[in-house]
């Protein structure tokens, strides 16, 4: 994936978020508060970084442990489905985690040793922001839930917080135009 690209795809998911919580409706807060213990979301966040995991697990080399893909691949799936039965409580938060961790990868690579574009720092600060949440939830997930406790505690939490990433999601879409 380009650096354009990569960037202007996470200013418009920062900005489609940052519209979500700056309108607030009924329907947000109910939905965010459910997040970190829903079934369905576990399903499909840790379903798809399963089968992400999977995928890089496919095209490691040999010097990437690419020798034991076979066993790799059947550790990993094991961990995934296991993870259901063992591990169910706040399991979207940790799929969301593994998510993040995946898409960071692919991020900063756009972004590698293009010295000459100095404005790929606010995309690169914003990943390893991303990388130090996605860890501390991955240890602590049951802070998503306290999070957006205390985010909808008040009216105006969420709209600027919402304000906050529509914002940078705003300056990450000028970026990706303007390079």
């Amino acid at each position: 994936m380009s650096l354009f690209l990569s960037t202007l795809l996470t200013g418009v998911a920062l900005l489609a978020a940052g519209a979500a919580l700056l309108w607030n409706g009924n329907a947000i807060a109910p939905l965010l508060r459910s997040f970190p213990r829903s079934r369905r979301a576990a399903y499909v966040t840790v379903t798809v970084a399963a089968i992400w995991t999977l995928f890089r697990i496919t095209q490691l080399g040999d010097a990437d442990f690419g020798r034991y893909k076979t066993i790799l691949l059947v550790v990993f799936a094991l961990l995934a489905l296991l993870s259901f039965r063992y591990v169910p409580d706040f399991l979207a938060v940790r799929g969301t985690a593994a998510l993040m961790l995946l898409s960071a990868d692919v991020l900063l690579t756009s972004a590698y040793m293009q010295y000459d574009i100095p404005q790929r720092l606010f995309l690169v600060a914003l990943v390893y922001l991303g990388i130090f949440l996605a860890l501390f939830l991955a240890v602590a997930p049951y802070r998503a839930r306290d999070f957006f406790n205390w985010l909808f505690s008040t009216s105006g939490r969420p709209r600027v917080c919402g304000m906050t990433l529509a914002t940078y999601g705003l300056v990450l879409v000028v970026i990706a135009l303007t390079y």
